[in-house]
């Protein structure tokens, strides 16, 4: 045990993890460290905050206690607004640094940076901040983006400390329940288990055993859910490092290099892919970092005021829940909140329908979205949110048809059969379009809903208010301002896994139609 010194606090956030963590590896070598949590109820009581996301944590920090327990100091756990949890640190112990990684996360944990930075540099203690994925403070240009990017990622895996001393007369507060923090059980019954150990089979899994389809099946419902990476709540909650599955992608492609059988070649092109999103993934988080009004704000100012400033509650629910009366989209819906999980482009088309068909305005769709993904990551989210609603600026607009989504991407209708049991008798080929059915009228407005928009209307009238509101010059010099902030031009991602120099353009026209999904 060591005798009491000023403390190096290593504040863990969302990278719960001792490996290839940085922070931890560098405040060991400078004196005692105390591995910290902070549960701030604040933070779950903000309403992007839901029971899978804090349960899903907490089973991460459950693996974590235990791996800096085998280094001799366990994880303390305070419950708490941060500020005065560290100012009560300082008062009885004293601090000598606070070490963490940066965050690039909701308007509430930007705020709460920026007070304890304050509370720092009024005390003389000195806040260092690591990075630990592509995302760059302060950035002036994105050109050459994903250099910095790639040369990130090709460094070497941080080891954790051989060990970490015991500090002596600092009790941990037990980890809340989701009930105490106000948290309502959101019935995501097949959520995906939290913990490094289970995101570490994950990716394995995925390289060597699932992953083969990748680029041919993603997109379908059912596939999809077997076949993408399911990395990405172990990469929101920092269980994973991106630099850690960026490398392990790499070694993988290295490995199938030779391979030029029918399945060598299949697996090829399906890592290449993923590796060409992990860009992406840090893409997105980039554009929140460097402009944090994204999540509250629209992003070009010609399409603030084009939806109504309230949502209709009962449009809202409707799509909340899946009962729309288009049975794809519904069961997209249903099937989201059971496991926190869609892939990409079902996460497009059920923002789109909302957006367009419903006519809602995005900030409170997103919420709910965000609450209901298990792998929410502010960076990625509202950019892809504000993107699929029109309200950027500088992307396509796409509005998916969500009949036309259903036959193409649940041909066999085994998807909507699975969420939305009410169509049991509808046979095959109507279950798409039930109201074209015979027996539709014993159906319909009974046990399964009436559509709550006409599909061909409703994408009608969004065209024309969203391009009447594109059509200018003004809108276009806008628009080009915001693509040299916010665009990839120049930045060398890679997208679908070729390479880099032949999707360099200035309009990253492209990313409206990018299928992220890791």
């Amino acid at each position: 045990m060591m005798a009491m010194a000023a403390l190096n606090i290593v504040w863990f956030k969302r990278d719960l993890r001792i490996a290839d963590h940085r922070p931890l590896f560098e405040a060991a070598r400078r004196g005692p460290v105390l591995p910290l949590m902070i549960i701030e109820p604040g933070l779950w009581r903000e309403p992007d905050a839901s029971e899978r996301q804090f349960a899903f944590m907490r089973e991460c920090a459950a693996e974590l206690t235990e791996a800096l327990g085998g280094l001799g100091q366990p994880l303390v756990v305070r419950v708490g607004d941060a500020v005065d949890v560290f100012e009560e640190l300082r008062a009885s112990y004293g601090i000598d640094a606070l070490w963490s990684h940066e965050e690039t996360g909701n308007a509430w944990t930007f705020a709460r940076d920026r007070a304890v930075g304050a509370w720092a540099r009024a005390h003389g203690i000195v806040w260092r901040e690591i990075r630990q994925d592509g995302v760059v403070r302060r950035l002036q240009d994105r050109n050459g983006w994903a250099r910095r990017w790639d040369a990130l990622m090709a460094e070497p895996l941080t080891k954790p400390p051989q060990a970490l001393p015991l500090i002596r007369g600092i009790s941990s507060e037990r980890l809340p329940t989701p009930a105490e923090l106000g948290l309502a059980s959101d019935g995501c019954m097949l959520r995906q288990p939290g913990g490094r150990e289970a995101g570490l089979l994950v990716l394995k899994s995925f390289l060597h055993q699932r992953g083969r389809d990748y680029r041919r099946a993603m997109s379908n419902p059912l596939g999809g859910a077997e076949v993408c990476s399911r990395l990405s709540p172990y990469l929101a909650y920092g269980a994973l490092s991106m630099r850690e599955v960026t490398q392990s992608t790499w070694g993988r492609m290295r490995d199938l290099k030779g391979d030029v059988s029918a399945d060598g070649r299949a697996w090829k092109g399906s890592i290449a892919s993923f590796a060409g999103r992990l860009h992406w993934h840090c893409h997105f988080m980039q554009k929140l970092e460097s402009e944090p009004a994204l999540e509250c704000r629209e992003l070009h100012p010609a399409t603030r005021g084009l939806r109504p400033a309230e949502p209709d509650e009962t449009t809202l629910a409707a799509w909340c829940d899946g009962q729309t009366g288009y049975p794809f989209l519904d069961a997209c819906m249903r099937s989201l909140h059971a496991t926190g999980w869609l892939n990409f482009r079902m996460r497009a088309m059920v923002m789109s329908f909302a957006s367009y068909n419903l006519w809602l305005p995005w900030r409170p769709t997103g919420l709910h979205l965000a609450r209901m993904f298990t792998d929410y990551e502010p960076g990625i989210h509202w950019p892809q949110v504000q993107m699929q609603s029109g309200t950027t600026g500088i992307n396509t607009i796409r509005i998916y048809n969500v009949v036309k989504q259903g036959h193409d991407q649940d041909p066999t209708g085994a998807f909507v059969r699975r969420w939305v049991p009410e169509l049991i008798d509808v046979p095959d080929d109507f279950l798409q379009e039930p109201w074209n059915w015979i027996g539709a009228g014993k159906l319909l407005g009974a046990r399964y809903p009436q559509r709550i928009v006409d599909l061909a209307e409703s994408m009608r009238a969004a065209k024309e208010r969203i391009y009447g509101v594109r059509g200018s010059q003004a809108f276009r010099n806008t628009a080009d301002a915001i693509q040299e902030k916010h665009g990839s031009r120049k930045s060398g991602i890679p997208m679908t896994g070729q390479k880099a120099g032949r999707h360099r353009r200035k309009k990253s026209k492209a990313q409206g139609q990018m299928e992220f999904d890791v």
